[in-house]
């Protein structure tokens, strides 16, 4: 069916029955069947392998880490190209902490990497996680209100667009599409790499409280930690987590990290959470920065749902709700937002949810294969929770329908993302993601 001359100029193809096919079509949240692999070196490569597949007619996937939630890194036929090898990580500028990564690297890499320059980039709270679809989706990470998204540090980009044409996105080049990038995913072309400006950070407090819930019920927990955080040191950031367990007591775990190494700073902003609930333990400690990216594994056999919603504050309904999808055994997490996140102009970047102070994120654990009513069922609480939401993060966006993807954005931001899409990517060839479709194609979602 493929012409191997051809799609080797794209760098190294798998296609099934290859050895080491099946580990390429799988991902951490789905396993796919791609008719091929891709995996290029360069943006010469990946201009090829778009080239190919327009020229075969295939649907394009784009992965970086592996970790959609809505399984967008593998698929059902077409082609995946998989950026593994486009993983350097380079202090461009060591002075202006200007750094380079390549969107295929991992997040646990580039801490590992800036860790002895002293330097750091606030991202997610996961080693294996690929730069370019965490931070493409925004970025929430360990620093959030310290130095903002992940996004907020983004200075430049080089993209092969939908065409095989290379560019460079910046303040004086495709300025329309660095700000689509900053939030927008993967709808506008192949990012290759990422300029950043690196944080002035080497060590952090880092570690967990964890509660005994038995004298304390779940809605007096979450106000106390929501107003706790409103008035905390901006260095601050924590995560509220419930995790329902079987026949085990009943714990709450706030994990928590202060972005320095100082310890009377560090107390003073943990004092009022150490005093907020009976506490079991408490392991929190002076760490590296690059310690704080732990590894998370899925069971096999099983499959993770996701949703999460943006809130502007909860009040004592939502507080409620949110404990009560606790109790149907639905696992929640509170990740706090505010103090930097909140300082950007809400169009200054296509992440414009800048008043929210909470991001709350549900799941729950299925057989993997169940049907989608399954996973709604298990969440039945979640769509009248989530209608009081300002929006979502796509980035945690199990969902990818329409309304979804609108859902996620402000009307205004989503019409300036869809008219930015039909200048670089009128053909939606880069459909396989929380897509947004081009201005003037087909019928647009309704927008929140």
């Amino acid at each position: 069916m493929f012409s191997r001359t051809d799609v080797l100029m794209a760098g190294e193809v798998l296609t099934p029955g290859q050895d080491g096919y099946d580990e390429a079509a799988a991902t951490v949240f789905a396993a796919g069947t791609p008719d091929l692999v891709v995996r290029p070196r360069d943006a010469r490569e990946v201009a090829a392998a778009l080239d190919y597949a327009r020229a075969a007619r295939l649907p394009v996937s784009v992965r970086s880490g592996g970790h959609s939630p809505a399984g967008h890194s593998t698929s059902d036929g077409g082609m995946v190209i998989d950026l593994r090898y486009l993983r350097g990580v380079r202090i461009v500028d060591r002075d202006a902490r200007r750094v380079r990564v390549g969107a295929g690297a991992t997040w646990g890499a580039v801490a590992a990497t800036l860790q002895p320059a002293g330097l750091a980039l606030t991202a997610g709270d996961t080693a294996s996680v690929g730069v370019g679809g965490l931070t493409l989706a925004g970025g929430v990470g360990w620093m959030v209100r310290r130095y903002g998204l992940a996004i907020d540090a983004v200075t430049g980009a080089e993209v092969v667009t939908a065409d095989g044409k290379v560019v460079r996105a910046s303040a004086t080049e495709h300025p329309d599409l660095l700000w689509a990038l900053r939030g927008g995913g993967g709808n506008f072309g192949v990012v290759v790499s990422l300029d950043f400006t690196a944080q002035p950070v080497a060590a952090v407090h880092y570690g967990a409280i964890t509660y005994r819930l038995d004298a304390l019920h779940v809605p007096t927990l979450i106000g106390g930690w929501q107003d706790w955080m409103r008035a905390s040191d901006e260095s601050l950031t924590t995560a509220l987590t419930l995790v329902p367990v079987m026949g085990q007591p009943t714990l709450a775990m706030l994990r928590c990290c202060y972005a320095s190494a100082d310890p009377a700073a560090a107390a003073r902003a943990l004092e009022p959470f150490r005093r907020l609930a009976p506490v079991a333990a408490d392991e929190i400690r002076v760490v590296p920065y690059a310690a704080v990216l732990e590894e998370a594994r899925m069971p096999p056999g099983v499959q993770m749902q996701v949703r999460n919603a943006l809130f502007r504050s909860l009040d004592d309904e939502r507080a409620m709700a949110i404990a009560g999808l606790f109790g149907e055994g639905v696992a929640v997490e509170l990740r706090s937002l505010g103090g930097a996140f909140g300082r950007v102009p809400a169009d200054a970047t296509a992440f414009a949810h800048r008043d929210a102070t909470v991001l709350l994120v549900a799941g729950t654990m299925l057989p993997a294969g169940v049907a989608p009513g399954v996973a709604d069922e298990a969440l039945a609480g979640w769509p009248a929770l989530a209608a009081h939401a300002s929006g979502a993060y796509t980035g945690f966006l199990g969902p990818a329908t329409d309304a979804d993807v609108a859902a996620a954005y402000p009307g205004a931001t989503y019409q300036r993302l869809a008219a930015v899409k039909r200048r670089y990517d009128p053909g939606n060839v880069f459909a396989r993601n929380h897509n947004i479709r081009p201005a003037g194609v087909g019928r647009p979602p309704m927008s929140a």
